[in-house]
């Protein structure tokens, strides 16, 4: 069975699918569970003792969760200013 005549290809219905900006239901709920498996594995001390034990596990953690913690100025946006040099 072929493409439906009449609508291009890439075709979506006008409301389709997730809003810009919006998470992924699964995403959200998998965050949720690890939080809080990690908060049953007894929260910060576990992450002492996973940096102390396997520091290697605990560096990809931080790398993982670093570049989302960014944030500016009293907790605010983080607004980037770019100047073009001055010739």
């Amino acid at each position: 069975m072929g493409w439906p005549k009449g609508k291009p290809r890439g075709f979506k219905t006008p409301g389709s699918g997730r809003k810009p900006g919006q998470a992924n239901r699964t995403t959200t709920l998998l965050k949720d569970q690890i939080l809080d498996a990690l908060d049953q594995a007894g929260g910060t001390k576990y992450l002492v003792w996973l940096a102390k034990e396997n520091p290697q596990a605990f560096s990809t953690l931080i790398g993982k969760v670093l570049p989302t913690q960014i944030t500016g100025a009293d907790n605010g946006p983080l607004v980037v200013t770019w100047e073009s040099p001055k010739d």
